[in-house]
């Protein structure tokens, strides 16, 4: 057992994850030996609730939450959330289960979210950024996307979309939880948005994002569709009123 109370939270949602829910369990705790980790499984058919159960057998400060059904990303964060709230961590990290976030990158995520009090974004769209394994037309997209939503919503910040974070929890508290609405990657947008909205700190730390090589993404056109038509519509409400 440790000798003190973990202060930041990693969670890591996952939906069949097993071939590198391992990798990325080891790494987290190799760049931050006193995190704790939580692991959302949205019941992964292929087992990787099983692996995670096993992980958490042998490492002290692994926690696993399971849901019966594939609820989404953003709902599995605003899980998270509310777990760090709870139990009183200090920051919490999103990160991908899948091995497109370095975990080499976490302690300069962290580092960043304490200096400031605030959001720590790992940004592909800044100097020092980069993105390994994508070939041009992902990164239109990608890029493409950024631009609608930067657009669209007024906002400053350059990688809306990323999904690699610290988050100081003085931040989170600020959030209304209850109000989120985008189960997908729209998440991302929206409480990165809804932070700057806020005027809270946030940095954009340069990260290297590499494409997965085991597994399937979960992007899919209705999560594309749902990012898409959730900016529209925030963005229709910035500009003519609304909540």
């Amino acid at each position: 057992m440790r000798e003190r109370p973990a202060e930041v939270l990693v969670v890591l949602p996952t939906y069949n994850e097993r071939e590198t829910l391992p990798a990325a369990v080891a790494g987290v705790r190799a760049h931050l030996p006193d995190a704790d980790i939580l692991v959302i499984d949205d019941g992964s058919p292929d087992g990787t609730g099983r692996i995670a159960d096993e992980l958490a057998l042998g490492l002290d400060g692994l926690f696993v939450h399971h849901r019966g059904a594939k609820l989404g990303l953003g709902t599995a964060y605003v899980l998270g959330f509310r777990w760090a709230i709870a139990e009183g961590y200090r920051v919490v990290v999103e990160m991908d289960a899948d091995g497109s976030h370095l975990p080499a990158d976490l302690p300069r995520l962290v580092a960043a979210a304490r200096a400031h009090r605030g959001v720590a974004i790992g940004a592909r769209w800044v100097p020092g950024g980069r993105i390994v394994g994508w070939p041009w037309y992902r990164r239109w997209v990608s890029r493409t996307g950024t631009r609608v939503a930067r657009i669209a919503l007024r906002s400053r910040l350059r990688d809306l979309t990323s999904g690699f974070r610290a988050i100081d929890a003085r931040c989170v508290v600020h959030l209304d939880l209850d109000a989120v609405d985008s189960q997908g990657y729209a998440f991302q947008v929206e409480t990165a948005w809804t932070f700057e909205r806020l005027g809270l700190p946030i940095v954009e730390v340069p990260i290297t994002f590499v494409e997965r090589v085991d597994g399937r993404s979960k992007m899919s056109l209705g999560i594309v569709l749902e990012a898409l038509g959730n900016v529209l519509r925030w963005g229709w409400r910035l500009r003519f009123g609304g909540r």
